[in-house]
């Protein structure tokens, strides 16, 4: 996938690139204030949602077309650029009549393919960053596929946007991180800038400094941050936005780990004692997987069943526990020893057919 740069003319390749404004444009004065706060703080790239998908009925869904005269104005008066949601082709020329120069795909209609196609057939022609979020759901593929579309209508300057993926348990964030998504997804477009959207991700203004740091190491190029002048008073998402000050503070308190000439000798020393201890956990699980074979040998000679509820609850009970104590989390130990019981039961399970 041959891509270009998404930085806009005059931005500074420098990372973090930040995208910032309120979540939504409310009105033309509160656009205003904040795209002058942050334009004082340096911010180049001005963000604010014109139509806003809620979950439910009845909740704000945006001022409409209405609201790009004061995105056009804020580039009038700030020289800001400006970045706003599509959902629909309907949004795409619009956006498009009032000079917006950035647009993004929300999560919601990157996990469509019909949409996105829409927006795809919308975008011929158009020579302009397109940011894609990844789908409400952890679907590599689908945000893989999404990102296709625009780059098939001749889009060149694409970039992604993580901000989390939806789960019914909460718990801390308001949609997980789960970066090793992210990170396949740089694995297999390695060009693709990459954004963080920490702002969905945390879901609470007190998360938004340490995912972000998060995010500058795991040397994702960008941030795009909700940021509202009187987030209390936010006609949506009030949780999520930081006044421009607080936003001016977090980035200028990142730490920024660059690559650099210096010697990678002890790294390369380490890295050679992690290839040494995968190479013995494969040949540990391999024999494992050879008693499981055995076990299953014996159960089909005995005319037993496979699944062995007592025992597999035994084994994910002691071993959590005993990885706990070693320092590894609960939820972790669990993801591996499900995956290491599913193999196991495979094998098994082509005893059987034997």
């Amino acid at each position: 996938m041959e891509l270009e740069s998404i930085l806009l003319p005059g931005i500074d390749a420098k990372r973090p690139l930040v995208i910032a404004g309120p979540c939504s444009a409310e009105t033309e004065e509160q656009v205003m204030e904040a795209a002058t706060c942050l334009a004082r703080n340096g911010v180049k790239i001005f963000r604010a949602g014109i139509w806003k998908p809620r979950t439910k009925p009845g909740g704000f869904e945006g001022v409409g077309s209405d609201g790009l005269k004061w995105l056009k104005r804020v580039k009038a008066e700030t020289g800001m650029y400006i970045a706003t949601e599509v959902a629909t082709a309907k949004h795409v020329f619009e956006a498009l009549k009032y000079g917006v120069d950035m647009l993004w795909i929300g999560a919601r209609t990157s996990a469509n393919p019909f949409a996105v196609q829409e927006i795809a057939d919308a975008l011929v022609g158009v020579d302009i960053p397109i940011l894609i979020k990844n789908p409400v759901n952890p679907d590599l593929d689908l945000w893989i596929g999404a990102i296709e579309r625009i780059y098939n209508a001749g889009i060149k300057k694409i970039g992604a946007i993580h901000r989390g993926f939806s789960t019914f348990d909460k718990k801390i964030y308001r949609n997980l991180p789960q970066w090793h998504i992210p990170i396949e997804l740089h694995r297999r477009i390695p060009n693709l800038p990459i954004i963080c959207d920490p702002s969905h991700i945390g879901g609470k203004r007190e998360l938004i400094a340490p995912i972000s740091q998060q995010a500058m190491d795991l040397n994702f190029d960008g941030l795009i941050i909700e940021s509202h002048c009187n987030p209390d008073k936010a006609w949506s998402d009030a949780s999520q936005q930081v006044t421009p000050d607080v936003l001016e503070l977090i980035v200028n308190n990142l730490v920024i780990r660059e690559m650099n000439n210096q010697s990678t000798e002890n790294l390369a020393n380490l890295r050679k004692q992690i290839d040494e201890i995968d190479n013995d956990m494969l040949e540990l699980l391999a024999r494992r997987m050879r008693v499981s074979e055995e076990i299953g040998t014996y159960k089909k000679e005995h005319n037993m069943p496979i699944l062995q509820e007592k025992r597999y609850d035994e084994i994910l009970s002691k071993r959590i526990a005993q990885a706990e104590q070693m320092g590894m989390s609960s939820d972790f130990m669990k993801t591996v020893l499900v995956a290491i019981h599913e193999e196991s039961v495979r094998h098994q399970m082509e005893i059987m057919k034997e």
